[in-house]
């Protein structure tokens, strides 16, 4: 007899852009499948935006605003603990789901039982919601994420030290586009205060340890949208994400060490892959003008260890 189809959480911690965060409501209502519910958390105080939820009066959607400014860490957390539902998914409020996207995750943990993660296809956009293609992209699809998925043979189920050992070469999933299972993400210690950009890949690791597996693509469910205002680029851009970088690759190893996962641990210890990213961040900073940035960049890409 066939596994039941899993009923999805959908959770938005929200903040900063009103239009992009009402594209992805949007986005959400034009599901094709229905077994769907939505809970936002705003973070923010932008006018007008629970006048806009109460005026939608939609049973499916569940608007919360914090009393106080929670940061992105703690209100990802207050979302995990909110969630209900079999699934999760902590989407972007400036991504899209495709109308597919709830149908896919569902297909597929109903035909791999238990699956800790699901990535469907995903499609990255710019500022404007057009394909968009970049350097950090393409190295992701080319280099990092299984060749299943680069030549559409997919999907692919990982798991272990070789999923771990996958992602610490470079870490090609697109965190807001993954399909959790609930007990199984709820069972980890979450996300942590003092990560602000690699907090989603000391979730996944947690998981992968756990001995949790992930299936990953099909067609494509997902739209990522990469912008240079987002969290992730800024602090890319001004080099302070390559000083978290190094503590969390250092720890991580000390990690793998311990459960006797070696060869993923020399990977992590070496991290190319975000030092490579440093270099090619190192121009930027430098027709900038930052000095400071210019020479983090370069004293991280320099770095072995």
């Amino acid at each position: 007899m066939a596994e039941p189809a899993p009923s999805v959480d959908l959770m938005m911690p929200y903040y900063g852009d009103v239009p992009l965060m009402q594209a992805a409501v949007r986005s959400v209502q034009a599901q094709t499948d229905p077994d769907w519910h939505l809970t936002v958390v705003d973070d923010g105080q932008e006018p007008g935006v629970p006048e806009w939820f109460a005026e939608l009066a939609d049973p499916r959607i569940s608007y919360l605003r914090n009393e106080v400014n929670l940061g992105i860490s703690a209100n990802f957390q207050k979302c995990l603990e909110l969630a209900e539902r079999d699934r999760l998914t902590i989407m972007g409020c400036d991504d899209l789901l495709l109308p597919s996207y709830v149908a896919s995750v569902r297909a597929l943990a109903a035909a791999n039982p238990g699956v800790g993660l699901i990535q469907p296809g995903v499609r990255v956009i710019d500022e404007n919601g057009e394909p968009a293609s970049s350097l950090v992209d393409s190295i992701k699809r080319r280099r990092y994420a299984p060749k299943e998925l680069l030549h559409g043979t997919g999907p692919v189920l990982l798991q272990g030290e070789e999923l771990a050992l996958s992602l610490l070469r470079g870490n090609w999933l697109y965190f807001p586009s993954l399909s959790w299972r609930t007990d199984a993400i709820q069972a980890t210690t979450g996300f942590r205060e003092d990560l602000r950009v690699v907090q989603d890949l000391a979730v996944i690791l947690q998981l992968v340890e756990h001995g949790e597996r992930l299936v990953a693509g099909g067609d494509e469910a997902f739209a990522y949208r990469r912008h240079s205002q987002s969290e992730s680029s800024k602090a890319a851009t001004d080099g302070t994400r390559f000083d978290e970088s190094r503590r969390f690759f250092t720890d991580t190893a000390r990690r793998m060490d311990e459960i006797g996962w070696h060869r993923a641990a020399l990977v992590s210890r070496r991290h190319r892959s975000t030092r490579l990213h440093a270099l090619t961040l190192a121009p930027t900073a430098l027709r900038q003008r930052d000095a400071a940035a210019f020479g983090r960049l370069v004293r991280y890409a320099a770095s072995t260890k």
